[in-house]
């Protein structure tokens, strides 16, 4: 069984059979998320992009739990830096498979400057082929067409952004889940501050009305299962 935990903006929990994937882990400094950095497991830890809203607590967790870090080159090398001794460095495109399934970095339109300034290379999403399904994780994007490629992979449930200003809002979200045909479909990255704050509620009205997909929204600790 896969069960998917948000853990607030744009941070989730996935335990897929045995194994526990951590998703741009942003827990200590987050005023929604339900766990802090210091009890968060992790076998797996997929950071999307260097933005400090991402990235912020992986270094700790990677350190205390011995997680293998799933990023482009740029994050590796950077986390590397701050002792992260197991980095596995993709780039957009690029795959890689392990004892829970395949892992494959897909395009996103964003940006990935590190807390430090440093280059965080090219921002991604994350296609996951588990036992159980396909997640698609969009991560921080904006709409592209080519989502519609990404779907083709037959995704089960995707991920998406809804917060606008910084990413995709409510209106091109449901334009991506046309492109990505999506089984179902949850918002993520909205609600943490005042400005990309959304109704979910009338989000998932429209997703009802409009597309073909299930919209599946739980708060911050809820859980979907695959």
């Amino acid at each position: 069984m896969t069960e998917l935990t948000w853990l607030g903006h744009g941070s989730w929990l996935v335990h897929t059979g045995t194994h526990t994937l951590l998703l741009d882990p942003f827990l200590n400094d987050s005023p929604t998320a339900p766990l802090k950095a210091d009890c968060v497991p992790a076998d797996y830890i997929l950071v999307s992009h260097g933005h400090s809203d991402h990235v912020a607590d992986c270094a700790a967790i990677a350190r205390r739990t011995g997680a293998a870090v799933i990023s482009n080159f740029e994050i590796c090398q950077w986390l590397s830096k701050q002792g992260v001794k197991n980095t596995l460095a993709h780039n957009l495109g690029g795959g890689s498979t392990h004892p829970f399934g395949r892992v494959k970095l897909t395009l996103a339109l964003h940006s990935s400057a590190l807390p430090d300034g440093a280059n965080g290379g090219n921002p991604s999403g994350f296609l996951l082929w588990l036992a159980d399904g396909v997640i698609y994780f969009a991560c921080d994007t904006g709409l592209f067409s080519d989502m519609k490629l990404i779907g083709a992979a037959g995704i089960d449930l995707a991920v998406l952004p809804i917060g606008d200003l910084f990413t995709m809002g409510p209106d091109d979200s449901i334009e991506a889940i046309k492109l990505l045909a999506p089984k179902r479909v949850a918002p993520s990255h909205y609600d943490t501050w005042p400005p990309i704050a959304q109704d979910a509620a009338a989000w998932a009205e429209r997703v009802r009305k409009e597309t073909l997909a299930e919209p599946c929204v739980v708060p911050p600790g809820g859980k979907i299962s695959l």
